[in-house]
């Protein structure tokens, strides 16, 4: 079956110390899985322009092409302009590697969204919470990214609502799926909930 969009690149941060999990997040398991592999389901059918951005060869095994940060040591910030200097695309969705319970749905809506619309940087949020790490960025933004590492200006949530972006609100029953797991505690509540 082919892939629902062509002019999309999907950019996965696997980066990170991963200091609350004590080991690289995006090859925990869950639910007999690694966190990576549960968001690559998600996004399969969306596209085949998979990127995986770290410095880490134990992801090599997923059999996509990796990438390197530009600048090291840069956080999310950092990521996403190594992943936007990387990218021939307009529209490219950022993900963080540890949402193992995000949908292909989420998704697919939040695309929608991003090129339907004038805004250059499109996330999604609940009501408390803003997710800059689930999100679509135009190509054009690099320059921005780019002056904000070079300036260390490396507050992701900052940096985009100073961008003015389009939030999409996601439905309370769907906030499971884009929660961040950190910790082992946030793995052990996930893995009740699923039960």
């Amino acid at each position: 079956m082919g892939k629902v969009y062509q002019n999309i690149a999907v950019y996965i941060l696997c980066g990170g110390k991963s200091s609350r999990m004590n080991s690289e997040k995006g090859l925990v398991e869950f639910n007999g899985k690694p966190f990576i592999q549960w968001i690559l389901e998600a996004v399969d059918p969306l596209t085949d322009q998979i990127t995986l951005v770290t410095k880490n060869e134990n992801y090599s095994k997923f059999q996509l092409p990796i990438i390197q940060d530009k600048v090291e040591n840069k956080g999310p910030v950092g990521g996403i302009y190594s992943a936007l200097s990387h990218s021939h695309f307009q529209y490219n969705l950022i993900l963080s590697c540890d949402i193992p319970k995000i949908t292909t749905e989420l998704l697919y809506n939040l695309i929608q969204a991003a090129t339907s619309s004038e805004k250059d940087i499109s996330i999604l949020c609940d009501e408390t919470h803003d997710y800059p790490l689930i999100g679509c960025y135009q190509k054009k933004v690099v320059s921005v990214f780019k002056d904000a590492v070079l300036k260390n200006h490396l507050k992701l949530c900052q940096l985009v609502n100073d961008h003015s972006p389009q939030k999409i609100q996601v439905n309370r029953q769907n906030h499971s799926a884009i929660q961040n797991i950190n910790s082992p505690e946030d793995l052990s509540r996930i893995a009740i909930q699923s039960l």
